[in-house]
């Protein structure tokens, strides 16, 4: 089909100039004009190929993963949304609770306030990661045998913040675990247990070391 002297084809302009666009999982990016169909999806695809390997790499559990998630997404969400980890659970949003609590390269912190770029080639580890394959860690063998838990909605949380804890200090006073998970919140009040716990477990972790 013609029209004004010039074929469908050649008239076959994609006027996107200056538009903004977003595919799944990239960042914006300005379009050209495209003079051909062909051509126009052939750079979609070339450039859709480009955003998937420039996206965010984590180490999470030990194995490398590629996010797609925005920059300043929470960590929190990343880990349930996109790697459906969710034994990180969703307490209150602004790092008052320690139910989201997560080490990013050893250290404890809470994932929930915590934008994923800032995790970017760093090292995650959540609850999911703690058991080495069948094994239960020491801690959380100690929470078992303290029968910690009661509804147990915190629980991982609180074995987040008592394994990065004995990593530092391996044989705590009382005073100390109260200092050290005075921010993490059980509604269920087992407090008590919670250090009887981290009692037990830097016992496990000494008499294993002396094996």
């Amino acid at each position: 089909m013609q029209r004004g002297g010039h074929s469908a084809r050649s008239r076959n302009v994609y006027n996107i100039q200056k538009s903004v666009h977003t595919l799944p999982g990239s960042t914006r990016v300005e379009w050209r004009w495209h003079t051909d169909f062909h051509n126009y999806h052939s750079d979609v695809i070339l450039w859709a190929e480009q955003q998937r390997e420039g996206r965010m790499k984590l180490t999470v559990n030990g194995a490398l993963v590629d996010i797609a998630s925005e920059g300043d997404t929470p960590l929190l969400w990343v880990l349930r949304d996109e790697l459906d980890l969710v034994g990180t659970k969703y307490g209150c949003g602004m790092a008052q609770c320690g139910a989201c609590t997560v080490h990013l390269a050893g250290q404890a912190i809470r994932s929930c306030v915590t934008p994923v770029s800032a995790a970017a080639g760093k090292t995650v580890e959540t609850i999911e990661g703690q058991a080495d394959g069948a094994g239960l860690t020491a801690v959380q063998r100690a929470w078992l045998e303290t029968d910690v838990a009661q509804c147990g909605y915190c629980q991982s949380g609180q074995i987040m913040v008592a394994t990065a804890l004995l990593r530092e200090n391996p044989a705590p006073t009382d005073a100390q675990i109260d200092s050290a998970m005075a921010g993490n919140v059980c509604r269920c009040g087992t407090y008590p247990r919670i250090r009887k716990a981290v009692h037990l477990a830097a016992k496990l972790i000494a008499t294993e070391a002396a094996v």
